[in-house]
């Protein structure tokens, strides 16, 4: 969505195909961070975009054991927005859409969902898709997939997929809020437990972390006990844990962490998770995607224009992503199996590491993890430009 933005705002012809008839997807994930928002400041959009119902975070906490420790502060980050915003990503892609339908080359076809590619010669030339009025196909010079760690682009291109590994998986829920409750924070992590917390003003986004492949085993123990492992964690939400009636009320994020040796095809390339699926941690997925689509568009938008797009242009896209998204994922794993692994498989009551210990005498030192988070390993900037003309 937001390629095709980028690239309709500079005069390309665009059509995003997407499969849903809204975007209203409970458990997206819908950290906005600052290197995100500096984007909106630069397409100028920003003040529009905050007007939108959000939460501003501008530093992270999480309780370990006994202890809240803080771990980032983002107010010193050299960006328009010293703060991560939690927003419902139906909203934010909602706000994409408005903004695109400014341009007259933007088109959206909902309930369009892509099914196979189109192939001439050993180019991909189109796509087809079915739609509530039937099959379609629509052919382009530039296939984007950009369907997510189960693309059905990816899968039909053939692309070789690197599996990384990942040791858990999540237990997405809704549990209401009440004003009283606690602020927000990263959640609550015991010996053999992590849950995971999003402020969503009337109900609380929770994501119990359990060990890869253990779904069934705690589906066996029952609901009457998933419901107790919660309110153990956080007990402020003990007289009300009753609202996960059944186990429709949970669902089940199974963690998968990979990326494509190779992003593009003549005629094809992918980005986001399509490209790179990325671990939950440190909610840097949707931002990175962003990144990849704002790059995308930065190569991308005088080439389509020139009608010049070889192999060496949509290579010069992963190229420029590759760093880093593979320096994010080594982080990634690098917490996954340092720390949730060592979390998840253990008895003993926990301490707060040294690390943290350092962050909460030093201050200044919860900096780094700010700037990772929130800025990530090559942040982009727009270069494209808006010289198509508006319409309202």
């Amino acid at each position: 969505m937001m390629l095709g933005f980028l690239l309709a705002r500079a005069g390309v012809d665009v059509i995003v195909l997407e499969k849903h008839a809204d975007f209203l997807r409970d458990f997206r994930g819908d950290t906005i961070h600052p290197s995100t928002l500096e984007l909106m400041h630069e397409l100028g959009i920003l003040d529009e975009f905050l007007k939108r119902p959000h939460q501003e975070v501008r530093e992270l906490a999480a309780q370990v054991g006994g202890e809240t420790v803080k771990i980032a502060d983002f107010t010193h980050l050299p960006t328009q927005c010293k703060f991560l915003a939690f927003m419902p990503q139906w909203d934010f892609l909602n706000f994409i859409v408005e903004q695109g339908r400014r341009y007259p080359r933007f088109q959206v076809k909902m309930q369009a969902e892509v099914t196979d590619l189109v192939e001439q010669n050993g180019c991909i030339i189109g796509v087809k898709a079915t739609t509530p009025d039937g099959s379609i196909e629509i052919r382009a010079p530039l296939i984007i997939g950009a369907d997510g760690r189960h693309s059905v682009v990816r899968e039909r291109a053939g692309f070789e997929v690197m599996d990384l590994g990942a040791p858990m998986d999540v237990l997405w829920m809704r549990i209401s809020r009440r004003p009283s409750d606690p602020g927000q924070s990263l959640g609550h992590v015991e010996a053999g437990r992590m849950l995971v917390m999003i402020d969503r003003e009337d109900y609380w986004q929770c994501g119990f972390i359990i060990p890869k492949g253990r779904m069934d085993e705690i589906r066996k123990r029952g609901i009457e006990q998933f419901r107790e492992d919660v309110a153990s964690l956080e007990p402020f939400m003990r007289d009300r844990v009753s609202e996960l009636r059944d186990w429709n009320d949970v669902n089940l994020l199974t963690v998968k962490v990979d990326r494509l040796k190779k992003w593009f095809r003549p005629g094809l390339l992918c980005i986001g998770d399509a490209a790179h699926a990325m671990s939950p941690v440190g909610g840097v997925g949707i931002n990175l995607a962003i990144q990849d689509a704002v790059a995308a568009a930065n190569v991308l938008a005088s080439k389509l224009a020139a009608g010049n797009l070889g192999d060496g242009v949509l290579h010069a896209v992963q190229r420029r992503r590759e760093f880093p998204t593979r320096a994010t994922q080594r982080l990634q794993i690098l917490v996954q199996n340092r720390v949730i692994r060592r979390v998840l498989g253990g008895t003993k009551p926990l301490t707060v590491p040294a690390p943290l210990r350092l962050m909460q005498r030093w201050p200044f030192l919860r900096r780094i993890p700010a700037r990772v988070i929130g800025m990530g390993f090559r942040p982009e900037h727009v270069q494209t430009p808006d010289d198509s003309r508006p319409h309202r």
